[in-house]
Order: C-alpha cells, then sequence, then structure tokens
C-alpha cells in the first residue's frame, strides 16, 4: 500500500480472508518505515534502514509463522533477520523483475535471476501461482517451489454496467494495469482494431502515449464499482503483458462476462487456453478478433472456479512454522 497493482490485492484480500476465519495476521510494509521512491518509478517505496525497527516489530508480535512477499530492501531485511535467529520463512514469486530490468534498461536478465534465486532459496518453500511459472523457476534452479494460485471478488466483478462506455464506437477493446513499459501497452495501443480502445490505469508512460496514440482513451485508475464497470463495459480485455507471472486483471474481466486476449506466455497460458474465456495467440490482433467471438456467459462461469477463500486457504495451508525446516 498505497500502490494499486495485483500483487496488493492479492496480499491485501489474503490478509482479510484469514483475519475472518479467525486468525492473527500483521502486514509490515514500507509505509511503517522512513523511504524513498524507487528510481525511475517513484510510485513504488523502497524501506531505507529497516532492519532496526523491524527487529522491534518481530519480536512484539512474535508470529507462529513468517511469509516475505518481495524481494525489496524489506524483504531482504526480514530474510536476514529469519536467518539470524534460525527462523523457517515462505516467500512469493510475483514478479518477472529480470525481464522488467531487462524492458527498462536493457541489462540481460541472468544476473537478476541469480539474486532472486539467492533470495528465495533460503526460505523453507516459494509459493507461484501457475504451473508454467513453477515450471520456470525449476528450470532456473529453484528447488523449494509450491503452488499457490490467484482469486477474483465474485459478488464485485459482476457483469453490471454494460453501458459504462456507451459514447464511444464499439467493440471495446480494454487494458487495465500500470501504464508502464514492462507491461506491454504500446503492443496494444498499436493494433489495427475496430471500435475504441480504452486503457484504465496510470503511470510513467501515461503522457507520452496519449500523445502517440490521441484516438485511444484514457481513463486513469479506477477501484471498486467504477473498476468493475470498466471491464463490464468492453467487450474484449486485451492483456498484451509477456512478463506477468498471473495476471489477475484477467479473472477480474472474466468475472465481469468480459473475454480476454493475450499471448500464449505465463499466466494467459495456464488460465485461457480450453476454457472458452478467451484467446491467446502471438498475433495479438487476431486473438482480440477472436475473442469477441466468446459467450460472456462462459467467462464468467470459467472465473468463478476461482475464489478469494480458496486461495487464502491454500495460502495458509503453505505457511510453515519457524520453527520447522
Amino acid at each position: 500500500m498505497p500502490q494499486v497493482n495485483g500483487v496488493v490485492r492479492t496480499l491485501s484480500t489474503v490478509a482479510q480472508v484469514l483475519r475472518e476465519q479467525g486468525d492473527a495476521v500483521e502486514v509490515i510494509g514500507p509505509d511503517r518505515f522512513r523511504t524513498m521512491p524507487l528510481p525511475s518509478y517513484p510510485e513504488i517505496r523502497l524501506a531505507l534502514a529497516p532492519r532496526r525497527a523491524l527487529r522491534r516489530m518481530a519480536d512484539a508480535w512474535r508470529p507462529n509463522a513468517v511469509h516475505i512477499a518481495t524481494e525489496g530492501p524489506l524483504g531482504w531485511a526480514m530474510r536476514a533477520l529469519c536467518r539470524q535467529r534460525g527462523w523457517v520463512f515462505t516467500t512469493s514469486f510475483h514478479t518477472k523483475f529480470p525481464e522488467y530490468l531487462q524492458a527498462r534498461t536493457g541489462l540481460p536478465p541472468s544476473l537478476a535471476w541469480a539474486v532472486l534465486r539467492r533470495f528465495h532459496e533460503a526460505g523453507g518453500g516459494t509459493f507461484a501461482a501457475t504451473q508454467s511459472l513453477r515450471e520456470e523457476l525449476a528450470r532456473r534452479g529453484f528447488t523449494k517451489v509450491r503452488p499457490w494460485t490467484r482469486g477474483v471478488d465474485l459478488s464485485l466483478f459482476n457483469g453490471e454496467g454494460r453501458d459504462e462506455w456507451a459514447g464511444l464506437p464499439r467493440p471495446i477493446f480494454l487494458h487495465v494495469g500500470r501504464v508502464a513499459v514492462e507491461k506491454n501497452i504500446e503492443a496494444f495501443l498499436r493494433l489495427d482494431l475496430p471500435g475504441s480502445k480504452v486503457v484504465v490505469g496510470d503511470g510513467p508512460l501515461r503522457a507520452a502515449l496519449e500523445r502517440k496514440f490521441p484516438e485511444a482513451h484514457f481513463a486513469g485508475w479506477r477501484q471498486g464499482a467504477a473498476l468493475a464497470r470498466a471491464y463490464a463495459g468492453a467487450d474484449v480485455l486485451v492483456f498484451a503483458s509477456r512478463t506477468d507471472t498471473f495476471g489477475l486483471v484477467m479473472l477480474e474481466a472474466m468475472a465481469s462476462g468480459t473475454p480476454v486476449a493475450a499471448y500464449p506466455v505465463t499466466g494467459p497460458l495456464d488460465v485461457i487456453p480450453g476454457s472458452g474465456a478467451g484467446v491467446v495467440d502471438d498475433d495479438l490482433r487476431a486473438a482480440a478478433l477472436a475473442a469477441l467471438a466468446c459467450n460472456r456467459a462462459v467467462a464468467r462461469a470459467h472465473a468463478e472456479r476461482f475464489s478469494w477463500e480458496a486461495c487464502a486457504m491454500g495460502f495458509r495451508r503453505q505457511l510453515m512454522p519457524l520453527g520447522t525446516g
């Protein structure tokens, strides 16, 4: 927090469900420390020198299990504390940072993969959302990978609001997510598609893309009911990312009855093929046009296979008590 992305939604919702089930959950995030903005990405705040304060928080909380969600300075500090005390901890793999770094800087990803492997392998298990991601991590030398799926709020994303983009020519092709280079949004905006392109989200590339693609409609960030209406009013969600590890927006769109078009990469390959809820193709334009023919009721039914309750209980089952190895 206060970032708006799939990782934050996943972790905050899992914490909420676990509390409702009777567990005590303490979230220690950068918002509890002095921070600095990540260079070139100011929405991400990095905790500064968190170790001493983190140690006090851990001693006050006295946890039964520790899960380290991300690999930032705070995650490394908690990893060091756990190793110092002989605590077993778990981690989760949410983001292909090596590919993000390559997209932003051109650096080869091999060094970043080595750093990530060192971070995660120190724990007792690394949670990964999809089979294709687990297989990739195994190929890259991760030896303790565990399955942990995702969920969707089926009551919020319910398909109501089909008239949301009534003023725009149909069909409506939608993109939801950070407007940043790693999301590959320009690949979506360059497609020769009928109707209208809508981008929901914000980020460092927004101003440049608005100038470059004046025919597209940039709607800014949306949350809650406004985001649900954005999905419901679209005809296809175009998921252009090649670097996400899941793509929570796909489930939110499907729950709203909106089919998904995507590249055949980690995330889409695990959710879409054989579902009738979307199309994957190396030709993203072909996928987007083909997805127009998908049945909205089928897309909704596919999303109903994913619940936050199942996601949270799967997370809880995979946790490891501090003293086990």
